[in-house]
C-alpha cells in the first residue's frame, strides 16, 4: 500500500501520509521536509562491520580533539556519522612476510637484504619474520604512520627497519660467525632491535630468522667450510688423543699397582724370613735335635742292625726295615 498519495478535493498541493490505518493530510513542504531529513540521515549515520581478528580506530575528523580516539572501536556493529568520524580497520592476527631471491614467495621480485659484516663483507639473506599489531596500541600504530594500508607498511617502513637492524647488529660480527656458530645469537639481537623499535606503536615480533644459509662470495664460503672441517679434524684428533692417553695411563696404573703388589709380597716373605732367622737360637736348635732324634726313637721297632759278609769280603750293615 501507498504510504503518500496525492490528496483530493482540489487540493493539489497536498499529500496524505497513511498512520493508524488512515490518511492524514501533510502539505508540500512537510513532504519535502521529511524527504531532506532522510537524505540527511543517509549521509549523517552510518554502520559498519569489524570481523573478527580486527580492531576499528576512530578518527574524529572535527572538533577540538581531532585525530585518533584513545580508545579503539572493538569488533562488531559500530554506528558512526561519516561527517565527523572515520572507521580505520586494522588486522590484529599474526602476518607472515618473506623478503627473498626467489620470485616464487612474496612479490615477484626480487626481495632478498644485503648487509655488511664487522670487516665490510657484503652477505644476502633470505628473511622471514611474523608480527601483529596489539589491539590497545592501534591508535598509536595510526598516529606514527598515518597508513590503513597494511601492504604499504609492511613492504615499506617495517623492511627498512628490518634491513637497518640487520645492518646495525652486523657491523658488530664478522662474517664467519654469522655464517657459522654464532648465528643463532646473531638473529637473536636482531629480532630483539626490531622489537624495540616497533614495540612503542603496538607491533610486536613473534618470529624472525633466516630461510636457508646467508649467501656470500664462494671464496669466502670454501675458507669458512675449511675452516669448519679443520677444527673438527683437530677436534676428533685432540678426542683420540685423549682416549689413548687415558689408556696409557690406565695400564701405567696397573703395572704399578702390580709391582707394588710384588714389593709388598717380597718385603713380606723377606720381613718373614727375617723374623725367623733371628729366632733361631742355640736353645732353639738343640730343642729341635732332640725333638727329631725322639721322632727317630719313636718310629724304632727294637730290631738292632744286622751285618752280612758280601762277596768282596765286606761287611753290609743292614738296617731294620722300617714297619
Amino acid at each position: 500500500m501507498d504510504m503518500f498519495k496525492k490528496g483530493g478535493s482540489g487540493d493539489d498541493d497536498a499529500f496524505e501520509m497513511k498512520r493508524g490505518g488512515q490518511y492524514i493530510k501533510l502539505g508540500a513542504l512537510a513532504v519535502g521536509a521529511l524527504l531532506i531529513l532522510l537524505v540527511l540521515g543517509l549521509f549523517l549515520v552510518r554502520v559498519t562491520r569489524i570481523e573478527a581478528g580486527h580492531v576499528g580506530v576512530e578518527i574524529n575528523l572535527a572538533g577540538k580533539q581531532r585525530g585518533a580516539s584513545e580508545i579503539p572501536v572493538r569488533t562488531g556493529w559500530v554506528v558512526y556519522s561519516p561527517l565527523s568520524t572515520q572507521i580505520i580497520e586494522f588486522p590484529t592476527f599474526v602476518q607472515t612476510v618473506k623478503w627473498t631471491k626467489d620470485t616464487n614467495e612474496g612479490h615477484p621480485i626480487n626481495e632478498e637484504m644485503g648487509f655488511n659484516s664487522k670487516e665490510g663483507m657484503e652477505i644476502f639473506v633470505d628473511v622471514s619474520l611474523s608480527y601483529a599489531i596489539d589491539a590497545a596500541k592501534a591508535p598509536d600504530f595510526y598516529v606514527k604512520y598515518r597508513l590503513a594500508d597494511m601492504e604499504s607498511f609492511t613492504h615499506g617502513i617495517l623492511r627498512d627497519v628490518v634491513r637497518n637492524s640487520l645492518n646495525e647488529v652486523a657491523s658488530t660480527y664478522v662474517v664467519e660467525d654469522i655464517y657459522g656458530e654464532k648465528k643463532a645469537e646473531f638473529l637473536r639481537k636482531v629480532q630483539t632491535m626490531i622489537e624495540q623499535k616497533m614495540s612503542p606503536v603496538g607491533v610486536s615480533v613473534q618470529q624472525f630468522g633466516f630461510i636457508g644459509a646467508p649467501r656470500v662470495p664462494s671464496v669466502i664460503a670454501t675458507a669458512i667450510t675449511a675452516k669448519a672441517q679443520a677444527i673438527q679434524q683437530a677436534e676428533r684428533a685432540r678426542n683420540e688423543l685423549a682416549t689413548t692417553q687415558a689408556e696409557a695411563a690406565k695400564k701405567i696404573a696397573e703395572a704399578e699397582g702390580d709391582a707394588k703388589s710384588l714389593v709388598t709380597r717380597a718385603q713380606g716373605e723377606a720381613d718373614a724370613n727375617r723374623i725367623r732367622q733371628n729366632s733361631l737360637t742355640p736353645q732353639l736348635l738343640e730343642l729341635r735335635r732332640i725333638e727329631n732324634n725322639r721322632a727317630l726313637i719313636d718310629k724304632w721297632n727294637g730290631q738292632l742292625p744286622t751285618v752280612e759278609t758280601g762277596q768282596g769280603g765286606g761287611m753290609i750293615l743292614q738296617l731294620p726295615k722300617p714297619q
